[in-house]
């Protein structure tokens, strides 16, 4: 039996017991629905050479050879992973497009006696309703930019903010990446349609009635680019700043950066990088980094690089602020205390 989804959120609240994926591992790891578990009718090496029997020797002899590999693939997992489901178990399962993969790993699971729906359309009917979020409807959220100079703790202060009970959308969390030069984090991007389907999940789960707060980004995160829709709610949205004193600033990026700078030869090649646009400065950068004195380090990229780069910025986009937050300092005390008045002033204007 297939079942179609029309939107996002009702696939999402599927009902299933589970989602089982069955394509292969690698087209799981690119992307897939959200809690799928993997358990592959033909694996990586498999799926490449039926294909190429497919496609150079005969289709029948490909799906004679793949229905033989795929019984064999179904036989583990029943002996493994799904040996101790009970008979009322209900799982969905999907494959590329809900076709041979899917409807023969489904039909095996149905003669046992469980009742295993198929995703009509598989993951391609799945990514088309998260392009739809993404790329055919308009974002329905009320987004409010959180901004200010690098170094005034935004990332920080939104998380603080999704604690408080605001609604967030944490994009640099959902690319894994800190957004800048120096943003890379342990593990790396997930892929662009990794990416969009956190993103789409996320704002499904939002509240379109209540504001939604987002760090002022560009449109790319790293190497994953922000979709086009939800690019132009934030350049249209208005926004709310956070303004701290440069040695402020420092001392925090030095705190959170220190993993970045405890690798000084992957740092110094990334501020290599900014030679083109600032030229000899970049001479004392890394005079800076070979002393080891990384707030001020920080102090003189804000100073020579990051700053005007942002005063730029806001000149060529003229976005309406709603409300400046001044800081003196930014320890975590001052953190919280300014996480606590913007929660209070996003109350006050919901």
């Amino acid at each position: 039996m297939k079942t179609t989804f029309t939107t996002l959120r009702d696939l999402l609240n599927h009902g299933f017991d589970a989602v089982i994926d069955v394509r292969s591992p690698a087209e799981f790891a690119e992307d897939h629905v959200p809690g799928a578990i993997n358990l592959p009718a033909l694996s990586n090496d498999e799926r490449a050479e039926v294909g190429t029997i497919y496609v150079q020797v005969s289709p029948f002899k490909a799906r004679k050879m793949g229905a033989a590999l795929v019984a064999r693939n179904v036989a583990a997992h029943l002996e493994g992973p799904l040996k101790d489901h009970l008979g009322s178990w209900r799982p969905l399962v999907y494959c590329w497009r809900g076709g041979q993969r899917s409807g023969s790993f489904a039909s095996i699971l149905t003669q046992i006696g469980w009742r295993a729906d198929v995703i009509e359309g598989g993951y391609q009917s799945f990514r088309n309703l998260v392009h739809d979020v993404l790329y055919h409807d308009p974002v329905p959220h009320r987004l409010i930019l959180l901004d200010g100079n690098t170094g005034t703790a935004k990332t920080d202060i939104l998380h603080r903010l999704d604690a408080l009970g605001v609604q967030v959308l944490d994009l640099e969390g959902l690319a894994n990446h800190r957004g800048s030069l120096l943003g890379e984090m342990d593990g790396g991007q997930p892929a662009q349609k990794g990416f969009e389907t956190a993103l789409a999940l996320a704002l499904t789960r939002l509240d379109p009635a209540r504001p939604v707060i987002v760090e002022a980004e560009s449109s790319k995160v790293g190497d994953r680019i922000v979709p086009p829709m939800l690019w132009a709610a934030m350049k249209a949205a208005p926004r709310i700043e956070i303004d701290a004193p440069l040695d402020a600033r420092a001392a925090y990026l030095a705190d959170a950066y220190a993993d970045v700078s405890a690798d000084g030869d992957k740092l110094r090649t990334k501020l290599d990088i900014l030679r083109r646009h600032r030229g000899s400065r970049v001479d004392g950068w890394l005079a800076l980094l070979d002393a080891g004195e990384f707030e001020a380090l920080a102090r003189a990229l804000m100073d020579d690089h990051y700053d005007p780069t942002y005063r730029s910025g806001r000149r060529r986009h003229d976005a309406d602020v709603l409300q400046r937050f001044d800081v003196a300092g930014l320890t975590a005390d001052d953190r919280d205390g300014l996480a606590h008045r913007i929660a209070d002033w996003v109350t006050s204007v919901s």
